[in-house]
């Protein structure tokens, strides 16, 4: 298994670690509830330094990652973040991941850890147009810093105003005493904050002067668990889960990132389905009845005939209920709709929930 530049460290303060896309993770330090509602309510940081990064550079640079990507990276600017898909060539999604534009022949993508050999091979094989491709995400670390005190955690840290930064923009500067760190206002939690990217160098000492920083306002170390927890709450797509190989973007719900202003990898056909309406849609839905729907469950109708199946579910530890995201015949996707989980051949009630599930 792969290590992070702190492993060990995680180790030393008590994590419980298991295997994720290849890395010895942190899954929970004090508990996946704890760590949950402290991200929520105050500020947590995560480890999430298995994600992959890789720098395209040149002045086809943009035409490589128009070409892979199904959003429009025309629309970027210096500092803004695309979310988009890399849509495959038979209707399903390679993975989906983040663009920066660091300047205008300089585009950093972020892409999950279990695909980053994966989409490497997948865009070099459409780099037609002498891009240079650097894969940095074994010497790069991340850190996201979330909950409503990220701001006041961090700002001692740095002189990039955090306050003023919009959603999905980026700043490099000085951070922590370390120069050229990237600070991303992302995250995958919906409690705001920031994602902070620095050279496994300076790993240890970023960390800890974040840990330091944050002190005040009550910082704690947070595992994946509760990073599930909480993505799923908002409703956003884990790749392997919600989406694969096998989903349509249009069908998971990410028609808004695929964009038909330019060409990419399979634009024609998906256009199509758009024209033509997909058969199945990726909803969210919330359990009337006690039970926890889990990945792979069948969703049956009141006849218990399967309609769809669940991709993912939890225990939400904010609204104290089950929740879901599953794909489902259309004809049941409405907001509102009584559906069934098949939990150990049983039918336990649940309706069609628009995601974010916490509002």
């Amino acid at each position: 298994m792969k290590k992070t530049a702190l492993t060990d460290l995680h180790i030393a303060l008590g994590a419980k670690m298991v295997p994720f896309a290849g890395y010895n993770m942190p899954v929970q330090y004090t508990g996946i509830n704890i760590e949950h509602e402290t991200v929520r309510k105050s500020v947590g940081i995560f480890d999430v330094s298995h994600m992959g990064e890789f720098i395209l550079k040149g002045e086809n640079a943009i035409n490589l990652v128009q070409k892979i990507s199904s959003n429009d990276a025309s629309k970027l600017y210096d500092g803004k973040i695309q979310y988009a898909c890399i849509p495959n060539e038979t209707g399903g999604i390679v993975d989906d991941f983040l663009v920066y534009r660091i300047d205008a022949n300089t585009f950093l993508l972020v892409v999950n850890a279990s695909n980053i050999q994966k989409d490497w091979d997948w865009i070099t094989k459409y780099n037609t147009y002498g891009v240079e491709m650097k894969d940095i995400s074994d010497k790069t670390s991340l850190f996201a810093v979330q909950g409503p005190r990220a701001t006041d955690a961090l700002q001692s840290l740095t002189s990039i105003d955090l306050g003023e930064m919009e959603y999905y923009t980026f700043k490099k500067g000085v951070f922590a005493g370390v120069d050229n760190v990237l600070v991303s206002a992302t995250g995958y939690t919906g409690a705001g904050g920031f994602e902070i990217y620095v050279d496994n160098e300076h790993a240890k000492e970023v960390w800890e002067a974040i840990m330091k920083a944050g002190e005040t306002f009550g910082i704690k170390p947070i595992g994946l668990g509760a990073r599930d927890t909480l993505r799923l709450e908002m409703g956003f797509c884990l790749y392997g889960n919600d989406i694969d190989d096998t989903t349509s973007p249009l069908e998971a719900g990410l028609g808004w990132v695929t964009k038909f202003t330019k060409d990419f990898v399979n634009a024609a056909a998906l256009k199509q389905q758009k024209e033509e309406g997909v058969q199945r849609k990726l909803v969210g839905f919330e359990m009337l009845e006690r039970g926890i729907p889990r990945h792979g469950y069948e969703l049956v109708d009141e006849n218990d005939q399967v309609i769809g199946r669940v991709t993912s579910g939890t225990q939400s530890p904010t609204l104290q209920k089950s929740i879901g995201l599953g794909y489902i015949a259309k004809e049941f996707s409405k907001e509102g709709t009584t559906i069934y989980v098949k939990i150990r051949d049983k039918k336990i009630k649940a309706v069609v929930s628009k995601p974010p599930f916490i509002k």
